[in-house]
């Protein structure tokens, strides 16, 4: 985070994985070409800020909006690229190797505050997903027990390893000297490196932990401090540049995605069964009969997460919206957990510009669609 634009551009180059999505179209990381309006479709790549392709925004919008013909009905061609954690992912979007991200808030705020030209355009997560997590036999009981312990993170360019430095120093401790952060990536890998002991504790996100107790390991959860109240986590963004010139091009992404977003909060079963047929690798070669339920039960923790936390599907609106307090609080926990210096104007990252666009779709459409939904 301390490094300059130079470097960020050759990081980008090492850490974007192209993993493009089975049957996805596209070739390139920047919009051409018109809309709906006819002609060639503008093609899009989505940077999935994850180096693990699984029941998250890679289901919930890419998958689903590219099989029920979203993006499609846009004029767009959406294909997908992985990068190993924000970081990397905004870094792509920023030299051009990706069109648009849904990447940490606080990964966005740090570029725009070292000139990284990119916008942020809309929300995506609007629950605070990240939670310390420990053994239930374990003696670490509260913050102050992770004094002289390990915590694993899914990388140090992740979401994660901020999150587990500001929650160490809201409890009092200093996170350079105090802990250790160690990178234990998702999954299998995450529980065997608590269970095995090199870690004493995991700072990850719902969704994943949900993976992990699925496969028989039981966790015991730390509580988080208020400080974390009202912090947005992934938030969408793509290259300054790009915007300005085609705006237009983003919101119907957006448009695309929210739907997307809100036939899988509808029928997370009919998401997870469309997220099989575009990624099959979340498979890896298993029965999708023996995997849909708990991969169903994953997808829908992480839906919790990027949706209202109250009503019901029919009643939500505003998508994408981040209001000014959310943003101060955001902004504050930026800057403890050490991603930026001091507060970042917004004109400098937040252009909210595409949303009425975006939320133009008819709801009650999208939600039969779900409830119909046959595979």
């Amino acid at each position: 985070m301390k490094t300059g634009r130079k470097l960020l551009g050759a990081l980008a180059a090492g850490s974007i994985l192209l993993l493009s999505a089975c049957g996805s179209g596209g070739d390139s990381g920047n919009s051409n070409s018109s809309g709906s309006g006819g002609g060639e479709p503008t093609k899009l790549t989505m940077a999935i800020a994850s180096a693990v392709i699984g029941p998250k925004e890679e289901v919930a919008v890419y998958a689903v909006a590219q099989k029920m013909g979203y993006f499609s009905e846009e004029g767009l061609t959406v294909d997908t690229i992985n990068a190993d954690g924000s970081v990397a992912a905004v870094q792509a979007v920023a030299s051009g190797s990706g069109s648009i991200t849904a990447s940490d808030t606080g990964s966005l705020l740090a570029a725009a505050q070292k000139n990284v030209p990119i916008t942020t355009i809309g929300g995506l997560v609007q629950n605070w997903p990240w939670v310390i997590a420990t053994k239930t036999d374990s003696p670490v009981k509260s913050g102050a027990d992770l004094k002289g312990k390990k915590i694993g993170v899914i990388s140090l360019a992740s979401g994660s390893a901020p999150y587990a430095r500001a929650y160490v120093k809201a409890a009092g401790l200093d996170p350079q000297t105090d802990v250790e952060l160690v990178p234990v990536g998702v999954g299998a890998q995450a529980a065997a490196a608590l269970n095995g002991g090199q870690v004493d504790a995991l700072a990850l996100y719902t969704q994943a932990y949900t993976v992990i107790e699925l496969a028989g390991t039981k966790l015991a959860y730390l509580d988080n401090p208020d400080v974390f109240q009202g912090i947005r986590s992934l938030s969408w963004a793509v290259a300054s540049k790009n915007f300005k010139d085609s705006p237009e091009t983003y919101g119907k992404f957006l448009r695309a995605a929210y739907k997307a977003m809100l036939f899988s909060a509808s029928n997370p079963e009919a998401a997870m069964r469309i997220g099989y047929q575009v990624f099959p690798q979340i498979l890896g070669g298993a029965d999708p009969s023996t995997r849909l339920a708990n991969d169903t039960e994953t997808l829908k923790t992480w839906i919790k997460t990027a949706t209202p936390a109250t009503g019901e599907p029919s009643s939500w609106k505003d998508w994408g919206a981040i209001s000014d307090a959310e943003w101060a609080k955001t902004q504050d926990y930026t800057q403890q957990a050490g991603q930026i210096t001091g507060p970042v104007e917004l004109d400098k990252i937040w252009d909210p510009s595409q949303l009425q666009t975006a939320n133009q779709f008819d709801s009650a459409a999208v939600i039969k669609q779900a409830a119909d939904y046959q595979p």
